[in-house]
């Protein structure tokens, strides 16, 4: 059964956020990728509605969010944008950048946030070299950006997140490709300025010991080595944290093997609230 969809915007410092909102029950917010716009969430928006009230948006710079030339902070953005929604605390989920985001959020707000989710996720500050082949793919993508050649920018960075930086362009299905080829080329086209992200200072490699809130690792075997790098530092520096590998799937596992990227979610949530009943029966 659908649920009912509210949608809007937030009107932030030098920009809009783009909303939309399902369902009832503890607020659960998912935040995009880098590749992405709110719409990667499709597959998981519906079915954790029935559970959840569920929030996805578009970051600045992306989809239907605006920001004009100004420096902003995402993690206040998301601040605002639960504050708009009238919500204390939430689960908060993020894929790849977002995780990042989700990350120091959770740094700068410990109080607004009940549990952690980390897909594929960026960690700011994380010392890292990639191997050659990597750092070469990494340099076409630069020369198409500063090109300007978008549509051969999208193809490098579906090779890279899509299809994982040493995998064949058959791996996923060709309707996968497409829709992020579209969200990519969307950004690109559609967003003339970025804005300008202000960094946590020190940043969230350096403190990974104060995040409380239970904490889900969940990556692809196939992913970039950064994004493997910074899933074990989150495994073991973040206390408590559970990791999950979605093997033979690369950076977008939600939407390579959506049933199975839900059935762990939901199985995770559903344990903390399980073992919060139980604390506050005890």
């Amino acid at each position: 059964m659908s649920q009912r969809i509210e949608s809007g915007y937030v009107p932030v410092t030098g920009g809009r956020l783009y909303f939309e909102v399902a369902g009832t029950g503890h607020p659960l917010v998912l935040i995009h990728a880098g590749i992405a716009d709110c719409r990667m969430w499709d597959e998981q928006f519906q079915v954790f509605s029935q559970i959840y009230r569920v929030i996805r948006y578009d970051t600045r710079g992306f989809g239907k969010s605006k920001t004009e030339d100004v420096e902003f902070s995402n993690r206040q953005d998301l601040f605002d944008l639960l504050a708009h929604l009238e919500v204390e605390k939430a689960y908060i989920l993020g894929a790849s950048r977002a995780g990042g985001i989700a990350l120091d959020f959770t740094l700068d707000h410990p109080e607004k946030v009940d549990a952690l989710i980390l897909v594929g996720s960026a960690l700011g500050g994380l010392n890292h070299q990639s191997p050659d082949h990597e750092k070469r793919m990494f340099d076409e993508m630069n020369e198409a950006w500063d090109q300007k050649g978008f549509v051969r920018l999208a193809g490098l960075e579906l090779n890279m997140w899509v299809d994982g930086p040493t995998q064949p362009e058959t791996r996923v299905a060709p309707a996968l490709r497409e829709r992020v080829r579209e969200m990519i080329l969307d950004t690109y086209t559609s967003h003339t300025t970025e804005g300008k992200p202000q960094r946590l200072d020190p940043p969230a490699a350096k403190r990974l010991e104060e995040i409380k809130a239970p904490t889900l690792v969940i990556f692809g075997d196939l992913d970039e080595s950064g994004v493997l790098a910074a899933a074990d530092q989150l495994e073991y520096g973040i206390p408590g944290a559970r990791e999950v590998v979605m093997a033979g799937t690369a950076h977008l596992p939600s939407m390579e093997r959506p049933d199975e990227f839900n059935r762990i979610v939901l199985d995770f949530l559903a344990d903390i609230h399980e073992r919060s009943a139980t604390r506050r029966r005890s």
